[in-house]
């Protein structure tokens, strides 16, 4: 019995249908994409909040700028206390020196007094210019002691002056009580013939000159005295 053979087809070769149909619409070239930075930003960090370490090295100076201030401030008020306190002093002694003088004055003023005296009430007058001249006396002998506290340059000069116008103006005085009054106006003129204390000058001079040193010398500072 003869075998029977049976033709097989050789198989057709698939097309793929994308391949076989030509796409419509034509595809864009690839156009290079810039590459993103994917870097993460990170916050800085916030100060560290002070410890007590810190807080204990910045107290000594905190206090150590507040204890200067109030010391400055201390210092400036206490100097312009003691310099107000220095004018005022200073005010107060030379009025006390000028009243010395003022009394030195009033004493050598009084030969004139005595010459000019009333004729018609020599009584009275005699009453009148004895409580004058003690009252003078009294104020002299009161400045006489305070100056000689309080300097002893003005009040040595200040002594020497009393002690020659008691001796020049007393004997003025004297002469003057002895001599009559004056009548007239003319007679109120009296010339330096009849009462010279020119013999006072000099040592006035020299007392004025010693309290302006004294004064002169307390206007300078306490560290340069």
């Amino acid at each position: 019995m003869t075998p029977v053979q049976t033709a097989v087809a050789p198989p057709t070769p698939s097309v793929s249908a994308t391949a076989a149909v030509p796409s419509a619409t034509p595809v864009a070239p690839s156009v290079p994409v810039p590459a993103v930075s994917t870097a993460t930003v990170v916050p800085s960090t916030p100060p560290a909040a002070p410890t007590a370490a810190d807080a204990t090295s910045v107290w000594p100076a905190v206090v150590s700028g507040a204890f200067l201030a109030a010391a400055l401030t201390a210092a400036i008020n206490i100097w312009l206390a003691r310099r107000k306190s220095r004018e005022e002093e200073i005010s107060r002694l030379r009025t006390a020196f000028a009243e010395a003088f003022a009394a030195h004055s009033a004493y050598k003023e009084m030969p004139y007094a005595i010459r000019r005296r009333r004729f018609d009430a020599a009584a009275e007058e005699r009453v009148r210019l004895s409580e004058t001249l003690r009252e003078i006396q009294g104020n002299l002998s009161y400045h006489l002691a305070w100056t000689k506290i309080e300097s002893e340059a003005v009040g040595h000069a200040y002594a020497d002056l009393v002690q020659e116008l008691r001796k020049t103006a007393g004997a003025a005085m004297r002469a003057a009580w002895e001599a009559s009054p004056i009548e007239s106006d003319t007679g109120m003129n009296i010339p330096p013939a009849q009462i010279d204390l020119s013999a006072l000058q000099t040592l006035e001079t020299a007392y004025i000159a010693a309290v302006r040193e004294h004064l002169r010398a307390l206007k300078k500072p306490w560290w340069s005295r």
